[in-house]
């Protein structure tokens, strides 16, 4: 049961984040390799604001979003010039920056959590409190997953609602056709920054998620790793709809622990799982490159 529970744990967490992707590449058609870089202030800010400034767990997980979001124009702001290979280009280097950031902003000798050792380099933060809502200390697996599919259910709902609304379709006609968008007085960059704000903050609601569940980070959730993943998950699952990034996100975390069950020997387990895992992905995006569940192909 328990093993079921951390199940849905992760697949609240990483279906946040694809949910939070598709908004930027589903919606603006803008191919991002750095979302993992605000999952990731996400988690270097719940980490801070709950272990030095005794936040609780909303307020910790409203100050991540807001962060995320004001860095977030690390990205918009080159997106109002740069698309396509470009843009890609440039978030790769915004996702290495930041990798760079949490990996190297610590000092010998400085204490844990200081200015010059914000993030303790490669040792990372340990010691993360569990969530404390309305007054409930939320310690056991039962009650952490209940919060995470609440979590999930908000932000899909969330999504849901400007995903229908007339922003979005501002949003697809710029994805469409920008200089039509533009000619017909619609203020695309504006779009574009809200979006890709709107985005960064959803993923760092997911990184605030994570690391009050694992209790401990480091520099690799930041990692280029782990943008690849929740692109695969949205690519995977589709784009262009709500239900594209949840299903993405329920199939990549579950093909590899389904893997687990077949009897494969010891001696090569872990490298067979991951070639069926690829050659499943690959069959996939042949057979189906739209997504299993998506409305829109990236080009």
């Amino acid at each position: 049961m328990n093993y079921a529970l951390h199940l849905l744990i992760y697949l609240s967490i990483y279906g946040i984040v694809a949910i939070s992707l598709n908004i930027v590449s589903g919606y603006c058609g803008l191919l991002t390799m750095a979302h993992a870089s605000y999952f990731a202030i996400g988690c270097y800010t719940y980490a801070l604001a709950t272990t030095k400034l005794g936040l609780d767990f909303i307020p910790a997980v409203l100050l991540s979003a807001i962060v995320a979001s004001v860095m977030s124009l690390a990205i918009s702001l080159p997106a109002w010039r740069l698309k396509g290979d470009s843009f890609i280009l440039i978030s790769l280097a915004v996702q290495q920056m930041f990798f760079s950031l949490f990996q190297n902003w610590t000092t010998t000798g400085s204490e844990p959590g200081s200015w010059a050792n914000l993030t303790n380099g490669t040792f990372g933060l340990s010691s993360i409190p569990k969530p404390t809502l309305l007054g409930m200390h939320i310690a056991d697996i039962a009650s952490t997953a209940a919060l995470a599919g609440t979590m999930l259910i908000t932000c899909l709902l969330l999504s849901r609602l400007l995903l229908l609304s007339p922003w979005a379709r501002l949003l697809q006609s710029m994805r469409d056709d920008e200089l039509a968008s533009r000619g017909l007085g619609k203020n695309v960059r504006l779009a574009k920054v809200q979006a890709i704000a709107i985005s960064c903050g959803l993923a760092a609601l997911g990184g605030a998620l994570y690391a009050s569940y694992v209790n401990y980070i480091d520099p690799t959730v930041a990692s280029l790793d782990e943008s690849m993943l929740v692109l695969c998950m949205v690519l995977v699952g589709g784009l262009g709809n709500v239900r594209g990034p949840l299903v993405g996100a329920l199939v990549l975390i579950a093909i590899p622990e389904l893997l687990r069950f077949v009897a494969i020997p010891d001696a090569i387990a872990s490298n067979l799982r991951l070639l069926i895992y690829g050659l499943v992905l690959i069959l996939m995006m042949h057979y189906r490159p739209q997504g299993l569940a998506g409305n829109y192909r990236m080009e």
